[in-house]
């Protein structure tokens, strides 16, 4: 029986990588996010016409619209073996006294509440069938914090304890849970962060050759694919020039 994976934030960058690779890997994928446009593109890239994706158009952010969105899908689509928590964003990088707290909102409201809602939406099916993988995206943000980085490494961070919280809670499940922790990835990451500055997210790359979202996905794929008896716990990618979330090589 073909598997599904479910990737949130698959409109851009990592998520949409993801269901790329998951796609060409077998599985049956649901994408979701808030930007339909970018769904439908996504479709006509990977689709045959054979009825192997199914898009999911609602905003994490919002609990109703999550459940509203999951109930949506027929039965069969419902018994997902691989959810993908990709959706997240930084917003913002000032010191905490000068933070905008729509910006710290908005983090909080992606990055963990957001994780938290189709988890706990996904998660009763897996444990009835005793069988599934859940994979999180954090961050080197959330292993180390960097000046600035304040709210949205405490996202990163919270993603990771509940990754670990999580996988305590599933483990009479026979549900695996797993994380990618990336360093700097070239994506729309730094161009939301600066709300749109392109001289400034390009400054973050300047001199270094970042990982692309490609990358991040091998990662992924490599973690699904592990035998039964199998579970990595945490990859942490970063590219060769970044040697810890504080410091990077620059030509």
């Amino acid at each position: 029986m073909t598997k599904i994976a479910l990737i949130t934030g698959a409109t851009s960058g990592i998520g949409r990588a993801t269901a790329k690779k998951m796609f060409s890997s077998g599985y049956k994928v649901i994408i979701t996010g808030r930007r339909k446009e970018l769904l439908d593109s996504l479709i006509s890239e990977i689709s045959t016409g054979n009825d192997l994706v199914i898009p999911l158009n609602f905003d994490i952010r919002n609990h109703d619209e999550c459940k509203k969105a999951f109930e949506s899908l027929p039965d069969d689509w419902k018994k997902i073996d691989v959810l993908i928590n990709n959706a997240g964003l930084a917003a913002g990088a000032d010191p905490i006294d000068k933070g905008n707290r729509d910006d710290w909102e908005r983090m909080i409201d992606t990055n963990i509440k957001g994780l938290l809602y189709i988890t706990q939406i996904v998660i009763p099916g897996m444990m009835e069938r005793k069988n599934g993988h859940i994979v999180n995206i954090g961050s080197i943000a959330g292993h180390e914090v960097y000046a600035n980085g304040n709210v949205y490494c405490a996202s990163k961070f919270a993603v990771n304890a509940i990754t670990k919280g999580m996988r305590i809670d599933l483990l009479p499940y026979n549900i695996k849970v797993s994380a990618v922790s990336p360093g700097m990835v070239e994506t729309e990451f730094s161009l939301v962060r600066y709300h749109g500055d392109k001289q400034k997210a390009d400054n973050v790359y300047k001199g270094i050759t970042p990982l692309n979202a490609e990358d991040v996905a091998e990662a992924i794929e490599f973690l699904v694919t592990r035998p039964k008896h199998v579970n990595v716990n945490d990859i942490i990618l970063v590219p060769t020039a970044q040697a810890s979330a504080v410091y990077n090589f620059r030509e």
